[in-house]
């Protein structure tokens, strides 16, 4: 994949060098100075795709999409992270509309460029525009060509953004793209020969990926060429929007089925999400089901789906904001929650360890008799033994649920330290399903509260988070009439230990297991939960 990413970040600066011909860029006098110390940080951009928004402004103008933020990883500490936007430029109404926004590593046209956007690709109808700073993609209007032709008395001797090439220039274009069309032949041609020579080491889905399409232990699963499952399957609605991509709800044959929907630049989460679905036992009633993968579109246009079951009551967030638990509830999404995590944690019969990694109620699915699974394994580590975490960047997930280890960036990476991690988060899941029993107080008209929510608002930054965890050490109240209800007080204990400043301290995921398991509640449709039992 590595390769890959390289592969194309030259063909796209090759493609910068030889856009002088073809596009005026902006004016070099409109730049704001770049800062002494030496650049601008791009820690968020704008995220958007026009293949998946519920309002596209090249169909319906008058609509404005939902701005989605995009948090920026280099796939390399050397590299520099910048904002993009692909324009889709119609010829006929000299427009263009933006196609898809986003996070771009390592391009090295965008360097210098604070704000103020940069054409360095305009092979028509496909304008590519970059710039550094945090969400400078955001706001951007491109410049209408008719207004560049209108000031001249004489367009073809006028070079503008993305107008037709002039046809006085037959040499100078035949001088231009010959040698960028030989380069390109080679670079081709060796990536071909690189891949003969490793066979399928890179799993592209178009050459050799089918073989990712059913892990060997996902019994539900169905083996797929490219293209047979996207004709199968229907989509019907959004449900979800996250971090790498849209949820839909989907019809394949006679059951709903869910969609999950990456872009183009969100591929290597597409990517590491089957490699744990492909892993030995995780066929398990607690970790989301997966039926299969496939792609759509060619190039730019390119979209990977990761095809699971539906979970028509969604994600345990979503649930608790509009419904209140009976404590037998709450102790069957609590046991399902911690065996999940016991599961994935555990090593034997042929799998590794796995550290979820962005593990919060978001990621929990419930299922219609309230039982729980696991899902969205875009972050996770796979503990390979005799190997180590890789390239795996330490400051991960989503903020609220960040253990103070990662918040204050002195993670020790080790397996034991990503799962202590993930232990911490798994505190504050109990503590919002502790928060809606109506055992202890919950009732409908009570508001749902995320973790720490009154502490540091909805929409806490790195900053404020920062100071409430790891430097003043809070964490979410326990009001005292919890401690009134047994089986309550055993889960608030739980809690404590799990968010304990202290990473060595906290408990492991087989004794929070241990722990919920010994607090089953009196309700005579489920089983007892042992460590290794049938569905809760």
């Amino acid at each position: 994949m590595v390769l890959k990413m390289k592969f194309l970040h030259i063909i796209l600066l090759v493609l910068g060098m030889h856009a002088i011909t073809l596009a005026a860029p902006p004016s070099q006098e409109n730049l704001p100075p770049r800062p002494k110390e030496g650049g601008v940080t791009t820690r968020y951009c704008e995220f958007y795709n026009s293949s998946t928004p519920s309002c596209n402004p090249a169909t319906n103008s008058s609509c404005v999409p939902e701005t989605i933020i995009e948090e920026c990883h280099p796939f390399e500490a050397e590299k520099t992270v910048h904002c993009f936007v692909l324009w889709q430029f119609d010829n006929e109404m000299y427009t263009a509309y933006p196609k898809i926004k986003g996070c771009f590593v390592d391009t090295v046209s965008c360097k210098d460029r604070a704000s103020n956007c940069i054409l360095h690709n305009t092979l028509l109808p496909l304008l590519h525009c970059c710039c550094e700073g945090d969400m400078c993609n955001k706001n951007l209007t491109f410049p209408n060509p008719k207004s560049f032709m209108t000031q001249t008395d004489n367009p073809k001797e006028h070079s503008t953004v993305a107008s037709p090439i002039p046809a006085a220039m037959p040499d100078v274009i035949a001088y231009t793209l010959t040698p960028l069309f030989l380069l390109f032949a080679v670079l081709v041609g060796c990536y071909l020969l690189y891949r003969k020579r490793k066979g399928s080491s890179f799993a592209e889905l178009a050459s050799g990926e089918n073989s990712l399409s059913r892990p060997p232990s996902a019994g539900g699963g169905m083996e797929n060429e490219s293209g047979v499952l996207v004709t199968q399957v229907a989509l019907c609605e959004v449900r979800a929007r996250g971090r790498f991509g849209a949820v839909w709800r989907a019809r394949l044959g006679q059951k709903d089925v869910a969609v999950k929907v990456f872009p183009l630049q969100d591929k290597q989460s597409w990517l590491a999400e089957q490699e744990v679905f492909r892993l030995p036992r995780m066929d398990h009633p607690d970790i989301l089901q997966y039926i299969g993968v496939d792609k759509t579109g060619d190039n730019l246009q390119a979209e990977y789906w990761l095809i699971t079951a539906y979970h028509e009551k969604g994600s345990l967030c979503d649930y608790l904001k509009a419904n209140t638990l009976t404590w037998a509830k709450a102790w069957r999404i609590a046991a399902c929650v911690a065996r999940g995590l016991s599961h994935l944690h555990e090593e034997g019969g042929g799998k590794p360890a796995i550290a979820h990694r962005d593990f919060k109620s978001k990621n929990v699915l419930l299922k219609a008799d309230l039982s729980a699974c696991i899902a969205d394994f875009g972050l996770a580590l796979i503990f390979v033994p005799a190997r180590g975490c890789g390239d795996a960047h330490g400051q991960v997930g989503t903020r609220r649920y960040m253990a103070p280890e990662v918040l204050d960036g002195a993670i020790n990476f080790t397996k034991d330290a990503f799962l202590r991690i993930d232990m911490y988060a798994c505190a504050l899941v109990l503590w919002e399903i502790a928060s809606r029993c109506s055992d202890v107080g919950a009732d409908d008209t009570s508001q749902y509260r995320l973790p720490l929510e009154e502490e540091v608002g909805s929409h806490p930054s790195l900053e404020e988070m920062q100071e409430a965890v790891v430097q003043r050490k809070l964490r979410p109240h326990i009001p005292q009439h919890w401690r009134d209800h047994p089986g309550m007080s055993v889960l608030c204990d739980t809690m404590e230990e799990c968010w304990d400043h202290d990473a060595e301290a906290r408990l492991s995921a087989s004794c929070v297991l241990e722990r919920v398991a010994a607090q089953r509640a009196p309700c005579s449709d489920s089983a007892p939960l042992l460590l290794h039992p049938p569905p809760c």
